[in-house]
C-alpha cells in the first residue's frame, strides 16, 4: 500500500473537492470551527452515494475536550450507529477520563459498536491530550483500534515529529500511526521520510466567501479581518498539491 493522504472535511461541498484533488480517504466532520463534530446522517449518504471516497465520520457531541457527561456519550453511541448506517466505512472518536487518561470503557463500547459494522476504528486526536502515550497506544492496541490520529502531543505534527517516529517505531507494525494537525503540500514528504509513516491527514483548507455573513450590525462571522465575511472549505488545488507530493 502506497502513502494515505487523508482530508479533514466539513461538508458534502468539501468530500467533492477532496475527491477532485485525487484523495481516496476522508474524515467527514461537522462545524470544523468547534475542531470538527458529528457529521449528519445526510452528509455521510451523499458522499457514499456520489463519490468514490472512504470515509471515516467523525463521533463527537461537542467542542472542547473530550470528557463527557453520560447524556453526551449516550449520544455519541447513537450517532456512531447513524453515521456507520448510512454508509460511512469508520468512525473517529476519543473519550478521556478526567485525568487525561483514555476511558477504557467508553472506548471500547464505541470500538465494538463499529466493529458490529465492520468499520475502521479510529482514535483522534484526544490521543495527544494524554499524558503517557506509549501506554495509551498499548491500551488501545489492546481494544482493537485500528488507527490513532497525531501531532506527536505538539501543536503542529512537524514539531512533533520525534514522538511520531518514535511511536511509529514501537508500534508501526501493530497500528497505523496517522499523523496531522498543519500538514500539507509542502512539508508531508519531509515528515514521511523522518517518521516512517505512510500517512498523513490534512484540511487543505482554503477561504470561500458569504457576503451575507455580516449585515446590518449583525455578525455571524467565524474568522476575523479581512476573512470576516469568509467561512472555511476543502481546497482541490491543495488536496492535489498534497496528493503529489506524497507519491512514492
Amino acid at each position: 500500500m502506497g502513502v494515505v493522504a487523508e482530508i479533514c472535511c466539513g461538508s458534502y461541498y468539501d468530500a467533492k473537492q477532496a475527491a477532485l484533488g485525487g484523495a481516496g480517504r476522508i474524515e467527514l466532520n461537522g462545524a470544523l470551527m468547534l475542531g470538527g463534530l458529528t457529521p449528519t446522517a445526510a452528509v455521510v449518504s451523499m458522499v457514499k452515494e456520489n463519490l468514490d471516497l472512504k470515509v471515516i465520520a467523525m463521533v463527537r457531541p461537542r467542542g472542547a475536550g473530550f470528557c463527557y457527561l453520560e447524556e453526551e456519550f449516550a449520544v455519541m453511541e447513537r450517532e456512531c450507529r447513524e453515521v456507520l448506517a448510512a454508509g460511512a466505512d469508520g468512525a473517529a472518536f476519543g473519550c478521556l477520563r478526567r485525568d487525561g487518561s483514555p476511558d477504557p470503557e467508553r472506548n471500547k463500547r464505541l470500538v465494538d459498536i463499529i466493529r458490529e459494522r465492520g468499520g475502521e476504528a479510529v482514535f483522534h486526536r484526544a490521543f495527544d491530550c494524554t499524558d503517557d502515550p506509549f501506554e495509551t497506544m498499548e491500551q488501545l492496541i489492546a481494544m482493537g483500534v485500528d488507527r490513532v490520529l497525531t501531532s506527536g502531543l505538539k501543536p503542529k505534527a512537524w514539531e512533533g515529529r520525534d514522538m511520531i517516529r518514535s511511536l511509529q517505531e514501537e508500534f508501526g507494525n501493530r497500528i497505523q500511526i496517522l499523523a496531522g494537525s498543519g500538514v500539507n503540500g509542502t512539508n508531508a514528504g519531509k515528515l514521511i521520510k523522518y517518521t516512517g509513516i505512510s500517512q498523513v491527514h490534512s484540511s487543505c483548507k482554503t477561504w470561500l466567501p458569504d457576503p451575507t455573513t455580516v449585515r446590518n450590525g449583525v455578525s455571524y462571522s467565524i474568522a476575523n479581518g479581512s476573512l470576516s465575511m469568509s467561512y472555511d472549505g476543502v481546497s482541490a488545488e491543495l488536496v492535489r498539491e498534497l496528493v503529489e507530493s506524497v507519491k512514492e
